[in-house]
């Protein structure tokens, strides 16, 4: 058992089949007893992954609606969201002044560091950063987290 942040290229893998869907999918199984954490924003970044299969063809409107369905049962039930805070923006800000990230990925790595903070005063470990983005897991390797990338793990 243990403590996971959960960037939304890692949460969308729990429901589309791509590399590392079956690891993550063990892994976020309630009875593996793990805690998965991951921004409320990976909510949208994941409704966009699966509106441009949608587009793609590659998944059907039926499959779309039924994974949206299962997505939001999960959202509320298995993970824990981090909610957009003004710290939170702030550190986002203050690591792209440092690193070359997109915006929404500075928001998840401030993100899993105010759970690190935070877990890390309650006496806890800290969480291990999943990510499939190299620029990302780079970044929080840089800021102290232990990572772990999907596409390892076929």
């Amino acid at each position: 058992m243990a403590d996971y942040y959960a960037d939304s290229s890692v949460v969308v893998k729990r429901h589309v089949q791509e590399t590392g869907s079956a690891w993550f999918q063990t892994l976020a199984d309630p009875a593996a007893g793990n805690v998965i954490i991951t921004a409320r924003i990976s909510m949208v970044e994941v409704y966009s992954a699966l509106n441009r299969r949608l587009r793609e063809a590659r998944l059907s409107i039926v499959d779309y609606a039924q994974i949206v369905i299962d997505f939001m049962a999960i959202c509320l039930t298995d993970y824990e969201l981090v909610e957009l805070t003004p710290s939170i923006v702030e550190r986002a800000r203050i690591l792209l002044e440092h690193y070359p990230l997109r915006a929404y990925d500075a928001v998840q790595l401030a993100s899993a560091l105010a759970t690190r903070d935070a877990l890390q005063s309650a006496g806890l470990a800290a969480p291990i950063f999943l990510a499939a983005d190299e620029r990302l897991l780079s970044a929080a390797q840089a800021e102290g987290l232990a990572t772990d990338d999907p596409r390892e793990h076929p």
